[in-house]
């Protein structure tokens, strides 16, 4: 049996110290692996994906909290699934449930939902507050970072899009967008 652990953050300034203290203490012996991605969804997630590959029957994932796995109950229950076809088990430390009981399953399951709900009121808030901003004037969404006028000077002075995007280190898709607008 071998216990794979998962840590996770968001952003590049945040590191995953505190999860690797805890989850070394409870399994010393673990195999951690960390990861600096997005937890709104599993896609992309590299490191979860290979540590999903590679846990086999009788093996256990650990991970710190629950947010740090997943943040919806698609991904979550399809995470669990994917451990229990293997034969393998999921263990939260933070809220000490273990699917491998019944009682633990059913208790990730309620926390799943909970998880979710919490990160759908986050968004009802942010969108409350854009519209709020945006009726008082406020709001004036992501502002460009594209300089269009030096796009155009280029195309101007012969140059294509793609040498275009290299130039000024965008997108080629964006040169077309700015010059087709």
């Amino acid at each position: 049996m071998t216990t794979f652990a998962y840590c996770r953050v968001s952003t590049l300034d945040q590191d995953t110290t505190i999860q690797e203290e805890a989850i070394h203490k409870a399994y010393p012996d673990a195999v951690i692996r960390t990861e600096k991605a997005s937890g709104k969804t599993t896609e992309g997630r590299e490191v979860l994906e290979l540590i999903l590959d590679m846990v086999s029957k009788g093996d256990k994932l650990v991970v710190w909290k629950l947010d740090r796995l997943a943040r919806n109950m698609n991904d979550l229950t399809n995470i669990v699934q994917t451990l229990e076809d293997k034969g393998a088990s999921l263990e939260i430390l933070d809220q000490k449930i273990d699917t491998s009981t019944a009682s633990g399953k059913a208790f990730l399951q309620m926390l799943g939902v909970f998880a979710e709900f919490e990160t759908n009121l986050r968004k009802e808030r942010q969108m409350a507050g854009i519209a709020k901003a945006k009726a008082e004037g406020k709001y004036r969404g992501k502002q460009a970072v594209i300089d269009t006028e030096k796009v155009r000077e280029l195309k101007a002075k012969g140059m294509g899009a793609t040498a275009i995007s290299r130039e000024l280190g965008i997108g080629r898709a964006s040169v077309y967008r700015i010059l087709n607008g």
